[in-house]
């Protein structure tokens, strides 16, 4: 609908309809309380795969990611390894985690970001975008690939539905992807839950606060939902 065709009432009018809005916007924060909970009683898996990761420190264990914290919350960043630049709608995603480190931590949790190309890549990268979150690689591990956001080049041209749970065929050998993890008291690490695709959305504040504006994101008439996106350094103007 263009903003000629859209309707335009009273005061009264408006109180009314929105209101009335307001009765489905609860109903469906109750749902999501309820999607949180049941998402928190799901069966986990445990982690008995010693994964090694690379960082400008050294070499890690999954175990180290977590610092002093019983939780991990791990975001699969597409970046491969011959690639000069991270993802665009990625990026877009991880210009969200600045700052959120220290929040996370009081609640114990601790955030880090994964990807398959080299920690030379990722530190010039990192540096470009100007952002402080610890970002590893796990260019030397089978990581991704276990955790389903890595294919190989014969998975691609497969065209099988490997990406989200076999429901998605992806088009490259990088996917993106959140993986959330938890630690025992003896070290144990399991993990608790993943989330690919439109999963994402709940990660991206720009988005949200966008869905609450007239236009909405406004990409209706665009050829794929994201051709508007730059890294927030590259937009033209």
């Amino acid at each position: 609908m263009s903003i000629a065709d859209h309707s335009v009432v009273d005061a009264d009018h408006w109180r009314q309809a929105r209101t009335a809005f307001l009765e489905r916007e609860k109903a469906f924060t109750r749902e999501r309380d309820a999607l949180s909970e049941a998402r928190r009683e799901l069966p986990w898996l445990e982690i008995t795969e010693d994964y090694r990761f690379d960082a400008p420190e050294g070499e890690l264990g999954l175990g180290d990611l977590f610092g002093d914290h019983s939780q991990l919350l791990l975001y699969h960043f597409m970046m491969g390894p011959d690639w000069a630049e991270g993802c665009p709608s990625c990026s877009f995603w991880a210009d969200n985690y600045n700052g959120t480190q220290v929040h996370l931590a009081h609640r114990d949790t601790a955030l880090a970001v994964v990807s398959r190309t080299s920690v030379d890549n990722i530190e010039a990268y990192r540096q470009r975008m100007g952002w402080d979150f610890r970002w590893v690689s796990s260019l030397n591990s089978s990581f991704n690939f276990d955790m389903g956001v890595s294919f190989t080049p014969e998975q691609v041209a497969s065209g099988e539905p490997l990406y989200n749970y076999g429901t998605i065929a992806f088009g490259g050998e990088e996917a993106p992807g959140l993986s959330t993890f938890i630690r025992d008291d003896e070290g144990r690490i399991y993990l608790t839950y993943q989330t690919f695709a439109r999963g994402l959305d709940m990660l991206n504040g720009t988005y949200h606060h966008l869905d609450l504006m007239a236009k909405g994101r406004d990409e209706d008439n665009l050829d794929w939902s994201m051709q508007w996106l730059h890294r927030h350094d590259a937009y033209p103007d």
